[in-house]
C-alpha cells in the first residue's frame, strides 16, 4: 500500500460527482469530495482528496480523469516498498505530464531522457535549457501554480481501497 493525493484545481461544477465517480472508482473506493470555490478561476472549484491504495494507483487515478479536458489536476503517489514515486498533473492547454519522484517530492530526471536532451541541444545551451525545462515539467508548475495557492488551507478528505 501506498498513499498520495488528489488535487483537482479546477472543475466545472457539473463534473464533480463524475470526477468523484471516476477517482474513486480508480481505486476501489467510494468518493465524496469537499468542493470549495476556485478563487483563481471564478465559477470553478476545486477539492483535495488523500488517497491510500496498492502502488500504481496514482497512474490509475490520473488515467480515469485523462478524459476531462477542461479539468486542472494533480496526482500524486509516495514511493513505496520497490516501487518510485510519481507525479501526474494536467491542465487544459498543455495536456498530461508526468514524473517520478523520489521520497521528498523532487522529479527525478532519467538517465536516457538527459541523454536525449543533451542529444537534442547539440551543444546549444539555450536549447539544453528549454529541453530540461520540457523534462521537469516546468510549464506545468507555471501554469498550475495560482491555483496551487489559492487552495492553501482547503479541506481535505481521506479516500481509502476498503477490502
Amino acid at each position: 500500500m501506498t498513499q498520495g493525493v488528489l488535487f483537482v484545481h479546477s472543475a466545472p461544477r457539473a463534473l464533480c460527482p463524475h470526477i468523484e465517480w471516476a477517482a474513486g472508482g480508480a481505486i476501489g473506493a467510494q468518493a465524496r469530495f469537499d468542493w470549495t470555490p476556485q478563487p483563481a478561476a471564478p465559477g470553478l472549484v476545486r477539492a483535495e482528496v488523500c488517497w491510500r491504495a496498492p502502488a500504481g494507483s496514482g497512474a490509475r487515478i490520473a488515467s480515469a480523469l485523462r478524459g476531462w479536458d477542461s479539468l486542472r489536476y494533480e496526482v500524486t503517489e509516495e514511493p513505496s516498498v520497490g516501487v518510485d514515486g510519481g507525479r501526474w498533473s494536467h491542465t487544459p492547454d498543455l495536456g498530461i505530464y508526468h514524473a517520478v519522484t523520489d521520497s521528498a517530492g523532487n522529479i527525478l530526471v532519467p538517465e536516457d531522457r538527459i541523454r536525449s536532451v543533451m542529444e537534442r541541444a547539440s551543444g546549444d545551451p539555450i536549447k539544453l535549457s528549454t529541453e530540461m525545462a520540457l523534462a521537469l515539467g516546468e510549464a506545468w508548475d507555471e501554469e498550475l501554480d495560482a491555483f496551487r495557492h489559492a487552495g492553501e488551507g482547503a479541506p481535505v478528505r481521506w479516500l481509502t481501497k476498503v477490502g
